[in-house]
C-alpha cells in the first residue's frame, strides 16, 4: 500500500565540523548537549534556541535517534547544541545503540545541561543520570528546569532546590520555558561564557548539519507518530528511496519507504482505506514544502521488517 509521502535514514554523528566563519578574536565557540529522561523537552529547547525546527518533537518516548546539531550564532560567539536521544533503560539493540551515541556525545563535548521539568518531582531517573555525570569530568555542568510555563511558582521553586541539590558542580541552575522563550537568552549567554575561547565552527547562517533529506526523513517520521500507540513509536522508521527536483523546478518528488515491525503496525499506519497515511503525507508535506521551496509530490510505501530494533544488519542498513 502507498500514499503520498517520503523520508531519509538516521545517522548518527559527533565530532566536530570545520568552517569559514569570521568570529571575533576573542569569540567563544563550543559544543553543548542536552540530558535528562526522554520527554524533558531536550528537542524543543535546541529548536527555540537555535530559532527554527532542527529536531523533531513528539509526546512519545525516544523520538530523536540520532545526534543531531543545531547551531546558535550570537556576536560573543557560536553554540552547536547536539540534541541526542534520552538516556534510558535499552530494551532493543536498537535502544543500547542509542545509549552508547549518548555516551559519545557525552565525551566529547565542551557543556552539558541536565533538564528536569518543572512540572515533574525530582525522580530515581533524574538522579541516576545527575550522578552519571561525573563520569564526564571534561564538561561542565548546568541545571536547566524546563517547562516552567506550565508549572506554579511554588513548583518551580521546589524543583530548583532539589535540582541544586543533585550535584555541588553545576556551574548554574536555570529556569526556563522553551514556549514562552522565558530566560532563553539567560541560558544562552551562560553557554557561550563556559565555551573555549575559539573561532566558529560553522558559517553564518547555518543552522544544522543535517542534510535535507534527513530532515525530510525525520519530518515524515514525526507526522508518523502523531496519535499511534505508545508501542508503535519505536517500531517506525524512514528512508528516503529517491528525491529530485523536476525540470520545471516547481516541484520535487519524493519516494519514501515507512518502515514498521509488524504487518498489524503496517495496517495501523495506513489505516481504514489509506486514511490514516494520507494524514501522515499532508502534516508531513505542509513541512516539507517551505524546506525544499517547492511544491512536494510525496509518496510513501509501507513496508515490514521483521523484528528490525534486534537486527545488527538491518540497523545498519537503517543508519544505525
Amino acid at each position: 500500500m502507498t500514499e503520498n509521502d517520503a523520508t531519509p535514514a538516521p545517522e548518527s554523528a559527533t565530532v566536530p565540523a570545520s568552517s569559514g566563519s569570521s568570529e571575533p578574536a576573542d569569540g567563544r565557540s563550543g559544543f553543548v548537549t542536552f540530558v535528562g529522561r526522554p520527554n524533558v523537552g531536550k528537542s524543543t529547547l535546541t529548536n527555540a534556541l537555535v530559532g527554527e525546527k532542527v529536531a523533531i518533537t513528539s509526546d512519545k518516548p525516544q523520538t530523536t535517534r540520532r545526534a543531531i546539531r543545531g547551531i546558535v550564532n550570537r556576536p560573543t560567539g557560536q553554540l552547536v547544541i547536539v540534541d541526542t536521544p534520552g538516556l534510558h533503560k535499552p530494551r532493543t539493540l536498537l535502544g543500547q545503540r542509542l545509549n552508547d551515541l549518548v555516551e559519545q556525545v557525552l565525551g566529547d563535548v565542551d557543556v552539558i545541561g541536565f533538564c528536569v521539568p518543572a512540572t515533574e518531582k525530582v525522580g530515581p531517573g533524574d538522579r541516576r543520570i545527575a550522578e552519571s555525570l561525573g563520569g564526564y569530568s571534561r564538561a561542565k555542568k548546568v541545571a536547566i528546569v524546563t517547562k516552567t510555563d506550565a508549572a506554579s511558582r511554588d513548583q518551580i521553586a521546589e524543583r530548583l532546590i532539589e535540582v541544586d541539590q543533585l550535584r555541588e558542580d553545576w556551574a548554574a541552575v536555570i529556569p526556563l520555558s522553551a514556549l514562552t522563550r522565558d530566560q532563553l537568552d539567560v541560558l544562552t549567554d551562560e553557554l557561550l561564557a563556559l565555551m573555549p575561547k575559539g573561532p566558529a565552527l560553522y558559517p553564518d547562517g547555518v543552522v544544522t548539519d543535517e542534510s535535507t533529506e534527513d530532515r525530510i526523513a525525520e519530518i515524515i517520521r514525526e507526522a508518523a507518530l502523531e496519535g499511534v500507540r505508545d508501542e508503535l513509536p519505536h517500531s517506525i522508521a524512514v528512508t528516503i528511496e529517491d528525491m529530485s527536483e523536476r525540470d520545471t523546478g516547481s516541484m520535487t518528488d519524493i519516494f519514501a519507504n515507512l518502515i514498521v515491525e509488524r504487518d498489524s503496525q503496517k495496517a495501523i499506519i495506513i489505516g481504514h482505506k489509506g486514511s490514516r497515511l494520507r494524514d501522515v503525507g499532508a502534516r508531513a508535506r505542509a513541512q516539507i514544502e517551505p524546506l525544499v521551496g517547492t511544491k512536494v509530490f510525496l509518496k510513501l510505501h509501507v513496508r515490514v521488517a521483521k523484528e528490525w530494533q534486534r537486527d545488527p544488519k538491518q540497523l545498519g542498513r537503517l543508519g544505525f
